[in-house]
């Protein structure tokens, strides 16, 4: 059963009809969806290999093209927290440190992640035929399944927090 008193606090929290928000909700929820069916269009067809000349070259095109989606979507969501209204609870030294340590440690899970994969295995190099010699099974894949995915979330969660 759902809490509909929790959720009624929560819009009272959030304004979800500020275009700053939608437009930060639209991105979060684009970027997965572009380079999922990017990637998968990629394998079925190869079309970006052909048109680059090279399965890496197209790799890092799409690649690059990510990381600016991303900023986009980092860009939109800091509005976005800029706009909403702050909960007075988290106007304090330890939800500002809560925040901070949260933020390090999906920056950790990020960056080790991104390190043991390097740059193909991170952006979706093995639908473009470039695979790895092994899975890749050191820190933070010993920790964690999806330590990219986690990371990102704590970063984001960190940032909202602080």
């Amino acid at each position: 059963q759902v809490d509909v008193a929790a959720m009624a606090r929560l819009f009272g929290y959030v304004d979800v009809t500020d275009s700053v928000f939608i437009a930060a909700v639209l991105s979060i929820a684009f970027n997965p969806l572009f380079w999922n069916v990017v990637a998968r269009w990629e394998h079925k067809t190869r079309a970006l290999s052909r048109t680059f000349g090279s399965p890496r070259v197209a790799c890092y095109c799409l690649g690059i093209l990510i990381l600016l989606l991303n900023v986009v979507r980092s860009h939109c969501f800091t509005a976005a927290m800029k706009n909403q209204p702050k909960l007075e609870g988290l106007d304090c030294p330890w939800a500002y440190g809560t925040g901070l340590a949260v933020l390090a440690v999906g920056t950790l899970f990020v960056t080790s992640s991104f390190l043991a994969l390097g740059f193909t295995g991170t952006f979706l190099g093995d639908y473009f035929g470039i695979l790895m010699e092994a899975k890749v099974t050191s820190f933070p894949f010993n920790v964690l399944d999806n330590p990219m995915y986690w990371g990102s979330t704590a970063v984001y969660l960190g940032w909202s927090l602080m």
